[in-house]
C-alpha cells in the first residue's frame, strides 16, 4: 500500500502530521473512539487548530483513511486494516508496533518527531526514560558523538567542548576532542553559555534538563512537557512553521486567533527546530577570533600589563580579561568563555599559564578573579615572553 496519504498533501488532503497522528492513535490495541482521539491529540494540535477545528479535522482524517481502506469505522470506534498498520509502520521505522498508545507516543511517534525512527531499537528505548529523552534532544540539537548511554557528565563534557568551538567562531571544529580539559565545574559552567539565560546550573542534571527544555521549547523539564514540545513542534512544522512558546494565559487567547498563522519559520539544526529565542543571540563566527589570533591577542594584552622582573613577568588573567573586553567588544565573549579559550590556549601551547606561587593579600581579588580551573591545578597569570 501507498504512504502516500502521509507524504505532502494537496490542499485538500489530509495533513501528513495530523494524519500520521491519527492512525498512530488508531493503531493501539482495540483503536479507539473518534472522542479519544480528539481528546488525546489535542495537546499537540491546539496551537494550530481551535477545538472546533480540530474535531472537524480528526473527522475528516479518519473519514479519508476508511475511504482508503486504511481503517475501519464499527460504532465510532477506528482500528487499523492490515494496510493501515503498514503505513504507520513504514512511517515509524518499519518495526512491529508496539499495542499500547503510550509507548506508541512516548517512543515510536518522539522518534519520528526527533528524525531518530532508524536508530537502533535499544537506542529507541531510552526515549522512554526522561534522562534518554533529554540525552536524544541534545544530541540532535548539537550534533553530539557519543557512544552507548549518555550520561548526564558525558553529555555535559560534550556540550562544554560546543561552547568552546563556538567561543572560538566554529574554527576549531574537531580540533578540541571530547574533553576540554576544565574541571566539572569549569565545563558546566562553559556548556551553560548554551543556554537563554547562562547561568551556574548547579548539577550537570539540571544543566541538560534546561537546555534540552529550552532546545523544543518547553516550559518545564519533565518528559511529559518535552514530548507535547516535540510534538507540537512535529505538527507545526507540517504547517510550515514552528511552534512558539507562549504563556499558559496567552494560550487559550491565541487559539482562536490562529486561523491566521504569521509566525516566521526558524533554522532548524539537526531535526530538532530551534525555538524562537532558544539560544540567545550570538555573534557571527566571523567576529569570532580564531586560536592563533586570540593568543596573539592575549600575548598583546598581557604584554601590557605584566609585572614582575625580566624572565619572570605574568599578568593577571583578570587584567588581560579587562583589556580584551574594553579593545575586543565585536567578539561578544563572556568572562567564562574568555577563561574557556584561554585554557585551550594553554593546552595547544599558543600562551603559558601560571598559578600562583604566594598569595599575597593584596592581591586576593585578582587572584580569585582571574582563577582558571584545568586539569588538577588552578592558574592565574598569562606568561610573557622575555623581552
Amino acid at each position: 500500500m501507498s504512504t502516500a496519504v502521509l507524504e505532502a498533501p494537496r490542499a485538500d488532503a489530509v495533513n501528513p502530521a495530523l494524519g500520521l497522528l491519527v492512525l498512530a492513535r488508531a493503531a493501539a490495541e482495540h483503536g479507539a473512539t473518534q472522542s479519544e482521539i480528539v481528546r488525546d491529540l489535542a495537546p499537540y494540535v491546539g496551537h494550530k487548530l481551535a477545538p472546533a477545528a480540530w474535531r472537524d479535522a480528526a473527522a475528516k482524517a479518519v473519514a479519508s483513511f476508511a475511504a482508503q481502506g486504511l481503517a475501519s469505522v464499527v460504532r465510532n470506534r477506528v482500528e487499523l486494516t492490515d494496510a493501515g498498520r503498514d503505513v504507520v509502520q513504514k512511517e515509524l521505522g518499519g518495526r512491529q508496533l508496539p499495542r499500547a498508545w503510550g509507548e506508541i507516543r512516548d517512543v515510536r511517534l518522539i522518534a519520528r518527531a526527533l528524525g531518530m525512527e532508524g536508530e537502533a531499537l535499544a537506542r529507541l528505548k531510552r526515549l522512554a526514560k526522561p534522562d534518554g529523552l533529554r540525552a536524544a534532544i541534545l544530541q540532535r540539537a548539537f550534533g553530539l558523538k557519543i557512544r552507548g548511554a549518555a550520561s548526564a557528565a558525558r553529555l555535559r563534557q560534550a556540550l562544554a567542548v560546543v561552547a568552546l568551538e563556538r567561543a572560538f567562531g566554529n574554527t576549531l571544529k574537531g580540533s578540541v576532542g571530547t574533553r576540554t580539559g576544565l574541571s566539572a565545574k569549569a565545563g558546566r559552567l562553559l556548556a551553560g553559555q548554551l543556554s537563554r539565560k547562562p547561568r551556574d546550573f548547579g548539577t550537570d542534571s539540571r544543566l541538560v534538563a534546561a537546555l534540552a527544555a529550552e532546545q523544543v521549547g518547553a516550559f518545564q523539564t519533565d518528559a511529559d512537557a518535552l514530548r507535547t514540545a516535540i510534538l507540537r513542534n512535529f505538527v507545526a512544522q507540517s504547517f510550515g512553521t514552528v511552534s512558539e512558546p507562549v504563556s499558559r494565559s496567552e494560550l487559550e487567547a491565541r487559539r482562536e486567533a490562529q486561523r491566521s498563522d504569521d509566525r516566521q519559520p526558524v533554522e532548524e539544526r539537526g531535526t530538532v527546530v530551534a525555538m524562537p529565542g532558544a539560544q540567545r543571540p550570538r555573534p557571527l563566527a566571523a567576529n569570532r577570533p580564531s586560536l592563533e589570533g586570540f593568543a596573539e591577542t592575549v600575548r598583546k594584552a598581557a604584554s601590557s600589563c605584566a609585572e614582575g622582573w625580566p624572565g619572570n613577568r605574568k599578568a593577571f588573567i583578570s587584567h588581560v580579561w579587562d583589556i580584551i573586553r574594553e579593545q575586543h567588544p565585536e567578539w561578544g565573549i563572556t568572562d567564562i568563555e574568555f577563561k574557556a579559550m584561554l585554557a585551550e590556549a594553554h593546552r595547544t601551547g599558543h600562551v603559558v599559564l601560571a598559578g600562583a606561587d604566594l598569595k599575597d593579600k593584596k592581591n586576593l581579588k585578582a587572584l580569585q578573579d582571574s582563577a582558571v580551573a584545568y586539569k588538577n591545578a588552578v592558574l592565574h597569570f598569562v606568561r610573557v615572553d622575555n623581552e
